[in-house]
């Protein structure tokens, strides 16, 4: 059996069991947690091997220090240009993280500690932004519905624009969750577990049955698949959408106030009943 002090520093397994342990086995978050805490750790270990010059596999608990934590923090936010509330986010998975290595070494306990004295940072609520009806619709205008991305992308921001899906949300959709009877909906698969239905307006309904036709797959694939019919990541989302408005901006010259992003969307829906 492996001694337990040796065991502390080997960063691969202690996140092995933190994720299939910890998270899965004890806790059963959902997939959207696990993703979330996927990739903070995928962007961390990144960091921190670039940092030292070492593959990611050579990673020791030790090297994750409270200095190196606060310098990708820092990288996050002026290097990734991520907000102060996806800093935090970041912060709380590795805090989680480090809660769970505490049970699990003894010789890096100090690293631990210093780890999870790091502080949330303070983040300032200003107005939200939103979008008007016209911007949304010239960002959808902007998808080229020729190609099969163009197709997918319009219908996949119809989709967010109609439901004010989370992007989460959104790219767990599976084609088994769209009824497009005489009543159309769609089943969404929200945070805690918590599922709804959101009616579907006629012409989401009638651009999901056009994709259905082109896409063509079984009903518990994805209903926005990327091109190796894998599911889409929240930033391969953030990112077409910034093509769209790239595009968009020459006949919208107001997109250019916005910083765009799927959860500006989301904001028009919830808003709309008050602005429009």
């Amino acid at each position: 059996m492996r001694d337990m002090t040796d065991a502390s520093h080997d960063l691969t397994q202690l996140l092995q069991d933190f994720f299939l342990d910890r998270l899965i086995r004890q806790r059963n978050v959902s997939k959207c947690t696990v993703a979330g805490y996927r990739d903070t750790f995928k962007l961390l270990l990144t960091f921190v091997a670039d940092r030292l010059h070492r593959k990611p596999t050579e990673l020791a608990l030790p090297d994750l220090d409270a200095p190196v934590i606060l310098a990708f923090l820092d990288h996050l936010e002026t290097e990734r240009r991520n907000c102060i509330r996806t800093r935090n986010v970041r912060l709380a998975a590795i805090r989680s993280f480090m809660h769970f290595a505490s049970y699990r070494t003894a010789i890096d306990l100090p690293t631990v500690r210093r780890v999870l004295a790091v502080p949330l940072k303070i983040c300032e609520r200003g107005p939200v932004d939103h979008l008007s009806r016209e911007e949304v619709q010239a960002l959808l205008d902007a998808a080229d519905p020729t190609s099969w991305s163009g197709h997918r992308d319009r219908i996949l921001f119809q989709t967010l624009y109609n439901t004010g899906a989370r992007v989460s949300e959104t790219i767990a959709m599976n084609i088994a969750d769209v009824d497009l009877g005489d009543h159309p909906q769609v089943r969404i698969h929200g945070k805690g577990r918590k599922d709804r239905v959101v009616p579907l307006w006629p012409e989401t309904r009638r651009g999901i049955r056009r994709w259905l036709v082109r896409t063509a797959g079984s009903g518990f694939a994805p209903l926005f698949p990327g091109r190796s019919r894998g599911r889409l990541s929240r930033s391969g989302v953030a990112s077409r959408l910034k093509v769209l408005a790239a595009h968009a901006s020459a006949k919208c010259p107001g997109l250019g106030r916005h910083r765009i992003s799927p959860h500006l969307i989301r904001h028009y829906s919830a808003s709309r009943t008050i602005t429009e």
